[in-house]
């Protein structure tokens, strides 16, 4: 019986011997290297090991030497069967980036250095920097260096020495004697190759980036990575530049972008295109380079979203994409199976004789010699198993393009005769609004990529603008939308190539006018919608934290007020999305809201802290804690809603700071908490935040913005009033530390149990509702808050009967109302009677926000959120429950 070892045994001797008899280059490092094939299992094992640099021996023949074992080691392993695609790969990039670093050091070391890889770097593009390299390759680093910290002889100007380093670095990778090469190295990839020196001063290369890069440019750095040299240069580099590769925004141009290199690569390598003898495996239509090319459009349309997907592996990320559902599952696993194969060919090609070459041979010797080299029979064989998966690679990659766009009429009466037909009211009007959008009537709309990706989107805008309720309305908040953005051609080729984000763009245009102008200030917020899971509600208040935190913010307090107002704006969009296309229950998108500005006030005020330490240091044994009160408190927000908040700090008010610029403890956390406001309200790069209403404090707007926790115990206890207390019963601490916010919460409930003033809560009441009343009538007939018998009287009931009965507390209304109804405290219907109440206040301060009754189509979008059959149904149940409302508030008043 044949063991394993016996047939890993004749393999290898196999895949010596057609090495020997097919490939003049590997028969020749056979010949000259009798000590490694007479070993070979060892190597095998080890491959690596042939990466060694004898102190006897110059740098530059040690590296030969290493690579010419290593490219035996390497092509034994691959035509044995004992290393897969992704092993032979990964060993040829190890050896590149050991000998890389190895030669950075060297070149360094010559002009004075201490052999060090201090202040340049090598960062891989390309294969070498997916760590895919070809058994053939040349390498194509960008070499960077630091000025302040690259080694030198005293009297070298910086530039010049990193030049000269960089000189050296390629002379002893690239040049060739009788033992051969280590390395081919491009430099053409950096910055302006054609005007720039072969190392560049870090800085300058990331403001090039950050402002002058190209597409190409973009796509190359998805797989880029710090080799060799001084890494951490280099990791600090890619981070600088990191947004200028994958950006937030959604773009749908990448396509045409890409699509656009690849057919000039067509167009430029034209002979071999055809399937064949002679057939380019690389640029080859349904070569290597579309599978790659397919797999980095989708990257870069997606991973700025989705770090997930930024796998520098073709084959990972195409896994990663598939996963992500980004692609298509059996697209994937053909376009994976199609680049091993075509891969692997490559290298065979490659091997005869040490060539970087691409192509099948055009003459049959040759190309039977590569298929014996890879075990068949002859070339014809070979052909036979590439060509369907070269056809299934070309066919997924060409629909990339997609069919041919149809185009809106032009002159003007074929127009309004398609308006007319799309149901536009005033077709006439239409036309003249869209004749002016086609000649730049708007900044955004000017340039002459905007026109383009304007005429490819308007049949099917048109298209959908017309099922709207009122497709000349819809029209009109497109039009202000336009009229708004900086520019229009993100958002029009993100709803080109995606339908049904065009649909849900109409429902919003058509019935919810906060959106639609949240769209007008920042149209990528679409991109939020692009896919099934933004219509799931948020996470808990950690996960979304640490979505905040995510996006290479880093410690950069600035970036990290502009990311939480982007994750903020985003999510606030789609959750009133989620209402308008009836895929969440208005009271799970009230929670949803708070959540999320939970999470804001943690990531940010914890970010406040950490900033204002650096200077003013800490007040040992005191920390700041902030209460949450009113709907904050209850957690129960509508799109529209600010943040109730009062700001505490722990341990002794006469305490002291510990930093640089010491401060008393009061003036120390009012100037803090001064900072915290700022932070979630005032308007950045990225918009605005929330507003803060921190009158509910002691003392109100006349009091510190900042107590102490005695001081706020002492008040509550002693001086506070009834409105007070009332706030009081819906306050909840969501900032500090678990100790902090169990000592607030005890103070809160020994308040509310009784360690107070006696008043006349009744009484208190009663008037205060009536001075509200008066002051802050309803904003119209569906005001849910303020309309007698709404959300506020609700409220005043509730927090009554909680304080003259000491019982049924809960910051959350929906659960105190449970509470004190199992009580006998109140009606069961108040439950009934607050949800209703609290989805009507939450649907329209989306799409009905001046609380008057909106359109037909509208209202009965309402119906829908409300779960009932019609709008007369709406008006039914608002006049019930605020007559149930009513007649428990006089109760409530009457019978205390």
């Amino acid at each position: 019986m044949r063991s394993a070892a016996m047939d890993a045994e004749n393999s290898i001797a196999g895949a010596i011997e057609r090495a020997e008899r097919e490939s003049a280059f590997l028969a020749n490092l056979i010949a000259r290297e009798p000590d490694v094939v007479a070993d070979m299992p060892r190597w095998l094992a080890d491959p690596m090991a042939a990466a060694v640099l004898p102190s006897d021996m110059p740098v530059a023949r040690a590296l030969r030497l290493a690579r010419r074992r290593l490219a035996l080691i390497v092509a034994i392993g691959d035509l044995s069967g004992t290393f897969d695609l992704t092993r032979t790969t990964r060993l040829l990039t190890d050896f590149a980036d050991w000998a890389l670093d190895a030669a950075i050091r060297a070149a360094i070391a010559e002009r004075g250095g201490a052999g060090e890889a201090n202040g340049l770097v090598a960062i891989a593009l390309g294969k070498q920097g997916s760590g895919e390299l070809n058994y053939s390759s040349d390498i194509d680093p960008i070499l960077l260096f630091d000025p302040a910290t690259l080694p030198r002889r005293e009297r070298d100007d910086p530039e010049e020495a990193a030049v000269r380093i960089g000189r050296r670095v390629v002379e002893l990778l690239q040049a060739r004697d009788g033992d051969g090469y280590v390395l081919r190295v491009d430099l053409r990839l950096r910055p302006s190759p054609e005007v720039t020196p072969i190392v560049l001063p870090v800085e300058a290369a990331i403001t090039y980036y950050e402002s002058q890069a190209l597409p190409w440019e973009r796509a190359a750095f998805i797989r880029a990575r710090s080799a060799a040299g001084d890494m951490a240069l280099g990791e600090g580099f890619l981070a600088a530049i990191r947004p200028f590769v994958w950006r937030r925004s959604l773009d749908f141009g990448t396509i045409g972008e890409i699509r656009g290199i690849s057919r000039r690569i067509r167009d430029h390598h034209a002979q071999g295109q055809a399937f064949g003898p002679g057939f380019d495996l690389k640029r080859g239509r349904g070569g290597i380079r579309e599978v790659e090319f397919f797999a980095q459009i989708h990257q870069l349309i997606h991973g700025g979203r989705e770090p997930a997907l930024r796998a520098p592996a073709t084959r990972d990320a195409l896994a990663a994409l598939a996963a992500a559902g980004r692609i298509d599952e059996g697209d994937a696993a053909a376009l994976a199976d199609a680049y091993t194969l075509l891969r692997t060919i490559e290298h065979r090609t490659q091997m005869i004789d040490d060539r970087q070459t691409h192509m099948l041979p055009a003459q049959g010797e040759a190309l039977d010699r590569v298929a014996r080299l890879h075990g068949m029979a002859d070339g014809a064989d070979v052909l036979d198993l590439l060509r369907p998966h070269v056809e299934r690679v070309g066919r997924v990659y060409d629909a990339l393009d997609g069919e041919p766009a149809s185009r809106l009429a032009v002159s003007a009466e074929p127009l309004t005769d398609e308006l007319v037909a799309r149901g536009f009211a005033d077709s006439q009007a239409a036309a003249q609004r869209i004749a002016a959008w086609r000649q730049g009537s708007y900044p955004a709309l000017r340039s002459a990529a905007a026109q383009d990706a304007l005429e490819a989107v308007l049949p099917a805008l048109i298209a959908a603008l017309g099922e709207a309720p009122d497709p000349q309305d819809a029209l009109m908040r497109l039009d202000a939308m336009l009229a708004k953005l900086p520019s229009a051609i993100n958002v029009l080729r993100l709803i080109a190539a995606r339908p049904a984000l065009l649909a849900l763009l109409t429902t919003i245009l058509a019935h919810a006018p906060t959106l639609a102008s949240a769209l007008g200030r920042r149209a990528n917020l679409l991109d939020g919608l692009i896919d099934a899971s933004a219509f799931d509600l948020p996470g808990d208040v950690a996960t979304i934290a640490a979505e905040m935190h995510d996006g290479d913010v880093g410690t950069d307090y600035q970036r990290l007020l502009d990311r939480v107002r982007d994750v903020v704006a985003e999510k606030r969009f789609a959750l009133g999305a989620q209402i308008v296309a009836g895929r969440s229950d208005p009271l799970a998108v009230s929670a949803g809201y708070a959540r999320v500005a939970e999470a804001a006030v943690q990531v940010l005020a914890s970010a406040t802290v950490n900033e204002f330490v650096v200077r003013h240091g800490r007040v040992p044994g005191s920390e700041l804690v902030i209460l949450a009160l009113g709907r904050m408190g209850g957690a129960a927000l509508t799109h529209a809603s600010d943040l109730d908040l009062i700001y505490l700090f722990t341990g002794d008010f006469a305490g002291e700071s510990d930093g640089e610029k010491p401060l008393g403890a009061v003036l120390y956390y009012n100037r803090l908490a001064s900072r915290v406001s700022a932070a979630l309200s005032v308007p950045t790069a990225s918009g605005p935040l929330y507003e803060i209403d921190t009158r509910l404090r002691p003392s109100g707007a006349s009091g510190p913005l900042v107590v102490s926790i005695d001081g706020f115990s002492r008040y509550q206890r002693e001086s506070a009033w009834t409105w007070e207390h009332m706030a009081l019963t819906r306050a909840r601490p969501i900032f500090g530390s678990v100790a902090a916010r169990a000592e607030v919460q005890s103070i809160i409930d020994g308040v509310l149990a009784g360690d107070r003033p006696e008043r006349d809560i009744v009484a208190d009441a009663t008037a205060m509702r009536a001075d509200m009343a008066g002051h802050k009538p309803p904003r119209g007939p569906l005001d849910a808050k303020l309309l007698e018998g709404g959300l506020v009287d609700l409220e005043f009931a509730v927090h009554v009967v909680q304080l003259v009965h000491r019982t049924g507390f809960s910051p959350y209304l929906d659960v105190a109302i449970d509470r004190l109804a199992e009580a006998a405290l109140l009606p069961g219907a108040m439950r009934g009677a607050h949800d209703f109440l609290t989805r009507l206040l939450v649907a329209t301060r989306l799409v009905a926000p001046d609380a008057e009754p909106p359109g037909e189509a509208t209202r009965a979008l309402i119906a829908r959120a409300l779960d009932l059959p019609d709008w007369d149904a709406v008006l039914a149940c608002l006049d019930t429950t605020r007559q149930q409302v009513r007649v428990a508030w006089a109760a409530t008043i009457g019978a205390a």
